[in-house]
């Protein structure tokens, strides 16, 4: 069993995962106490920016440690994967909750389930931008 955790844990996708999981929980969380004081819309995009600088953070030391890269540099690739990230999440949570218009639980329920659904897609996103451009090693190749 020992062995299979570590075996887990050297697996760049599962790290990715389980620390993209956390920030992303970290952004889904957030957004509520912020929906109580901004408008839906501005919570979703600051809810995002402290979960991507928990990500960075994480992703940095963890996840895509041998960049060489500077950090300068790859913190401006990462806002820059992350805003379109943040445009697909954004996008796609008004776009569940409109689907979701029929249904009689409460608005704050449908916007919970399409942002969280919302996060899980642009994590697949960012995984992508994350590999190929931001920790991408100086010659080229992925992280």
């Amino acid at each position: 069993m020992v062995a299979q955790i570590k075996a887990l844990a050297g697996n760049q996708i599962v790290r990715f995962l389980a620390l993209g999981g956390f920030a992303a929980a970290v952004n889904w969380l957030v957004r509520f106490p912020l929906s109580a004081v901004l408008p839906m819309g501005l919570a979703i995009i600051f809810a995002y920016v402290i979960g991507m600088t928990v990500g960075f953070t994480l992703y940095r030391k963890y996840v895509f440690p041998g960049s060489t890269r500077p950090v300068f540099e790859q913190s401006l690739i990462f806002l820059a994967v992350n805003l379109v990230g943040a445009g697909v999440v954004l996008a796609l949570t008004y776009a569940l909750i409109e689907a979701q218009a029929g249904f009689s639980y409460p608005a704050f329920i449908r916007e919970g389930l399409a942002h969280g659904f919302a996060i899980g897609i642009g994590s697949v996103v960012n995984f992508v931008g994350h590999k190929t451009l931001t920790f991408r090693l100086k010659n080229g190749s992925p992280a």
